[in-house]
């Protein structure tokens, strides 16, 4: 097996984990808000003290950025950190492999976003695969609320906790693109590196002062589940190198591919650890937004 494909399939089973330990913060003993930034409190120092190491040692020099790195860098990290909260949110309303489909919207959002900010046109079958996606979130949305009228009886909370999450993720990866071409230099992994460790400080310290201001106490309880919360920061740094890799070795389309099992992770994390129940119409509406991501990513 190529050593891409185990970066990649490696990638998805991080984030998973991932997903699975802010989910149980969450619930057990958490906010929302709390378990977002256990990612960013854990990961943001890893990422500085990884740049710092290899500037220090002499093995690469730390590249200028354009002023307007911090702009994409502090947009991009708002709407990332607005996106993850609307995920814990909708994991707490909904069963775990269902969110995980709920936050492959991304996919289009990003290819709807880079049509209008970067001008990039999307092709017939983008379309189709599109239309596909957002069926599938219909489906996932759940049964329509007889009591409600108009757009509510599809609409629910968790669809458009969902649907937010996938804009808000489309609109940090747009603006992540753009970040990481403001750094003045050519080496693909150090513009990756240089941007995570910006972006996820300036997120962990916006953050930490929200939470002090809106949550008092939330920062202590963040800190004081270290144990638990402490793998949530080395799983985002493990699968975002992860995806590193495998990008540098393969074409982004085939490991993207290759992630989508993630989606079957989900479902493992859904039977095995939270012991959840998924119905036939929640399988329906997640193979076709498998379908959707796939003919997306390998078909234009």
């Amino acid at each position: 097996m190529e050593f891409w494909i185990i970066a990649s399939v490696a990638a998805a089973a991080f984030q998973t984990v991932r997903f699975m330990l802010q989910k149980h913060l969450a619930k057990v003993s958490l906010s929302a808000a709390g378990a977002t930034f256990a990612r960013f409190v854990y990961s943001a120092p890893i990422a500085a003290a990884i740049l710092a190491t290899l500037v220090a040692s002499g093995r690469v020099t730390l590249p200028e950025v354009a002023p307007s790195f911090w702009l994409y860098g502090a947009v991009g990290g708002a709407a990332q950190i607005t996106a993850t909260v609307c995920t814990v949110m909708l994991f707490g309303r909904r069963n775990f492999a269902v969110g995980m489909a709920f936050i492959k919207s991304e996919v289009f959002f990003t290819a709807l976003i880079g049509l209008v900010l970067l001008s990039e046109t999307i092709s017939g079958v983008g379309l189709i695969a599109i239309t596909i996606g957002v069926a599938g979130v219909l489906v996932l949305s759940g049964p329509i609320e007889a009591e409600a009228r108009g757009w509510r009886r599809v609409l629910t909370p968790s669809a458009v906790l969902g649907l937010v999450a996938g804009a808000l993720f489309g609109v940090s990866a747009v603006c992540y693109r753009g970040a990481s071409l403001e750094v003045a230099t050519d080496a693909a992994l150090l513009r990756a590196l240089v941007t995570l460790a910006a972006v996820t400080l300036m997120q962990m310290v916006s953050m930490w002062i929200w939470l002090m201001l809106r949550e008092p106490g939330e920062v202590g309880r963040v800190l004081s589940a270290w144990r638990s919360a402490g793998f949530i920061g080395l799983t985002s740094m493990a699968g975002t190198f992860c995806w590193f890799t495998a990008f540098t070795l393969q074409n982004a389309a085939y490991v993207k591919a290759v992630g989508q099992v993630e989606l079957v992770f989900g479902i493992i994390g859904t039977v095995l650890i939270f012991k959840e129940s998924i119905s036939r119409r929640e399988y329906f509406g997640m193979a076709l937004l498998a379908v959707s991501i796939l003919t997306l990513v390998l078909l234009t």
